[in-house]
């Protein structure tokens, strides 16, 4: 995420959710003070704390990313559970002490404790009613991560109920409840919350501060819907959902969710059985794109997008292709794909100078420890690079690659072809590329780059393949 962005994020995040807007300084609590703070400034000191070291690191001129940005959130809990602690200790609380401490407790992911708080608050005499409802919106967010169901819909309907209702706070609990009803596979129950989710951020969107944060909410909460229509094999709703998005991406103007839209409803007409239906979709959306978008340069950016995936489209639900031309197999001995029918074969086109093939390694590892058991061959695939890596000889490159994989701690199989015969037929010349193949030999996954949705919908597949016989 730019850090840009991260700033006006900050002011469209609910309250129980440190990072918030409010500037201060990094020095605006004296430490030696802490313990005659009142709870509420407490509570201030650690929800400002993201938005006091962004400032930091701005001035300093440091370099932001997401590894220091999950360093800022996880120094963020501490704060909140230590002051949660001190504020836990005073004998004497009530009224909004109760709310601050609930505050506190969430933003240290302390959830019983929270909970508990905030009940006790609502129970306490004339308390303010937006704080009440802020306080039922965390505590129905709360119970739905619990997976108290019941406990989660009573809170909802309490603050739908009660005025304010803020739409920001309703469409949190919203998909809230859609994410965890869907782990649970209720998935009507997931889509239902979930187009109320979609329909409040629609309507938050046009005022939004950051149109990077609203454009992720929208697509979150259509991809729920979308997703919870699929397990439940409502093919219909599924394809309107798609649809909708498609739709929500030209009239907020976005290239990259339309192209998200199109690719999504492509490949899900491969997976039921529709590819020649998929196909004609691609060719439609090379003209749509013009009637959608008038300015050019949206036009240009979705054309491309869709365009690089071709080639990709053509290979799902296809047999796998052999690979050609394998020079060296380690540390396993040489197979065809034809041989592996009965598991699930993971490609993976990389090179050892390819750093986001690399900051993959952690999951293909921990990938091969937990599903190879279960019929999962990961084949990492690459191919003679030569003078390009300043190799004198491919025995030199051979060489550097098994200790490349000792040094990595890489269990699963390294295949060296000659030339760029594989990632011609894979269309992967973007590394990495991940290819899953079924039992049945069957091409169903086919991705270039990574992050780490792209790494968690490769698990989610894999795990799918693997139950399918």
């Amino acid at each position: 995420m730019r850090f840009l962005a991260i700033l006006t994020i900050i002011f469209l995040i609910s309250v129980n959710n440190f990072a918030q807007s409010g500037r201060v300084t990094p020095n605006a609590v004296n430490k030696t003070d802490i313990n005659i703070l009142s709870i509420q400034k407490l509570y201030e000191e650690a929800r400002n704390y993201y938005l006091t070291k962004i400032t930091e690191f701005s001035e300093k001129k440091i370099p932001y990313n997401n590894k220091l940005d999950k360093q800022i959130i996880r120094e963020q809990k501490q704060l909140a559970a230590k002051n949660a602690a001190i504020a836990a200790k005073r004998t004497n609380l009530a009224g909004e002490d109760f709310y601050f401490l609930g505050l506190l407790y969430d933003g240290s992911d302390n959830l019983d404790n929270a909970a508990e708080n905030f009940k006790k608050f609502i129970a306490t005499e004339n308390p303010a009613i937006q704080k009440v409802q802020t306080s039922r919106s965390v505590l129905a967010t709360i119970a739905a991560k619990q997976k108290k169901f019941d406990e989660a819909e009573k809170f909802l309907n309490d603050y739908l109920k009660t005025d304010p209702v803020r739409l920001n706070e309703r469409a949190h609990i919203e998909s809230e409840l859609a994410e965890n009803y869907y782990q649970e596979k209720n998935y009507a129950k997931s889509a239902a919350h979930a187009s109320e989710s979609l329909r409040a951020r629609k309507a938050l969107f046009q005022d939004s501060p950051s149109r990077a944060k609203g454009l992720d909410d929208l697509v979150s909460a259509a991809v729920t819907v979308f997703k919870s229509f699929r397990d439940s094999e409502k093919v219909k709703e599924a394809d309107d959902a798609l649809a909708d998005l498609r739709e929500t991406a030209v009239f907020v103007g976005s290239p990259s969710i339309y192209f998200y839209a199109v690719d999504k409803q492509i490949k899900y007409k491969i997976e039921t059985g529709r590819k020649p239906a998929a196909m004609q979709d691609y060719q439609n959306a090379l003209l749509q794109i013009m009637k959608d978008f008038s300015q050019k340069s949206l036009q240009i950016d979705a054309l491309e997008r869709i365009k690089r995936r071709e080639k990709h489209y053509k290979l799902l639900g296809e047999p796998a292709i052999e690979l050609a031309d394998v020079e060296k197999w380690f540390p396993g001995e040489a197979k065809t794909l034809a041989s592996l029918r009965g598991k699930v074969v993971f490609l993976d086109f990389w090179a050892t100078w390819c750093g986001p093939c690399i900051e993959a390694f952690p999951h293909l590892i921990e990938l091969n420890e937990d599903f190879k058991k279960d019929g999962l061959e990961i084949l990492g695939v690459t191919r003679y690079y030569g003078g390009q890596i300043r190799m004198e000889s491919e025995e030199a490159e051979i060489s550097f690659l098994r200790n490349f994989q000792k040094t990595n701690g890489l269990s699963y199989d390294f295949v060296v072809t000659k030339g760029q015969a594989n990632q011609i037929n894979y269309a992967a010349t973007g590394i990495p590329t991940t290819v899953l193949i079924d039992r049945k030999g069957i091409i169903r996954y086919l991705e270039s780059g990574t992050n780490e949705t792209r790494l968690e919908e490769i698990r989610e597949t894999i795990i799918k393949l693997l139950a399918e016989k």
